[in-house]
């Protein structure tokens, strides 16, 4: 097999690596997580939309059928609560981790006024919730935090209870707090690592939305999580004729390793273990990177 990467963060590549009975199909694997059994849910752009897989790729499960208009973001916490969006819905969604309802942000279909029709386009003006957003995830506090991303250029802040509490950043290019695509966050060690995608950078907050760093040698940043040890793994988008690639970062965004993977890395997670997942938008499902350092 192929083996990518550098060092302690050396991959065996495994592609096609999750399986389905014999005739189904997968449709774009939009996100992935995994959960404290490491279990793996793919969230996928059809019905099912989660599906379950062991370590070794075999189908223990799914749920959420007739649920989701738009399969987009996925994260599991260490409670194996699951908090997932539906972008073109305008909506966020908690579940447990069997695929029980337990709370919502935003209404169905109702989307906030950025003045913006096509998902991606750099938008007119932000706005409130929600108008496509891309990820939702917990605070240690219980606090929630949203990228509004696909027609809207902000992040924001809700209570446990789902009361709005703060929303910042606004459309642009260049300077910090302006976003183009806020795509995926990550909060660790009190820190917001936010894929401001279409500006091709990271930025950094702390949990009040104060702005600490840009990093800025990222190509489309995708998805975002972070590995035992405390490093970041970020999937990033082809760019021209630079291919998609997976970026192992310590916290101060110095490249440990950097390999190309099948695009476009739209979803990404690393296990307990140090083994990275991306998901394709093929048909072909997952790729699993398994961790040889």
């Amino acid at each position: 097999m192929t083996t990518v990467g550098s060092g302690k963060y050396s991959y065996e590549v495994v592609e096609n690596w999750a399986r389905l009975p014999e005739g189904d199909t997968f449709a774009m694997v939009s996100a992935i997580a995994t959960d404290s059994q490491d279990r793996v849910f793919a969230f996928q752009r059809k019905d099912p939309p989660i599906l379950i897989f062991d370590r070794d790729g075999n189908l223990l499960d799914s749920w959420g059928n007739g649920a989701f208009s738009f399969a987009h973001g996925i994260y599991i916490d260490d409670k194996d609560t699951v908090y997932l969006t539906d972008r073109d819905n305008s909506v966020c969604l908690v579940y447990t981790i069997d695929g029980k309802p337990i709370q919502m942000l935003g209404r169905h279909g109702v989307h906030s006024d950025t003045g913006c029709e096509n998902p991606g386009d750099l938008c007119p003006r932000s706005a409130g919730p929600f108008n496509y957003p891309t990820e939702l995830i917990p605070s240690p506090s219980g606090d929630l935090y949203v990228a509004d991303g696909y027609r809207n250029a902000r992040i924001h802040r809700f209570s446990w209870d789902g009361q709005l509490k703060q929303s910042w950043g606004e459309p642009g290019k260049s300077e910090p707090g302006h976003f183009h695509l806020p795509h995926s966050l990550l909060i660790h060690n009190d820190t917001i690592f936010l894929c401001d995608r279409e500006n091709h950078r990271m930025q950094l907050f702390n949990l009040d939305g104060e702005f600490i760093a840009i990093w800025d040698d990222i190509q489309r940043p995708m998805d975002i999580s972070v590995d035992r040890a405390g490093n970041l793994v970020v999937s990033e988008g082809p760019v021209n004729d630079a291919s998609a690639r997976v970026s192992v970062l310590d916290t101060s965004g110095n490249v440990l390793a950097r390999f190309d993977c099948r695009g476009p890395g739209h979803g990404s997670w690393v296990d307990s273990r140090g083994d990275i997942y991306v998901g394709l938008s093929d048909g072909t499902g997952i790729d699993k990177f398994v961790r040889q350092g």
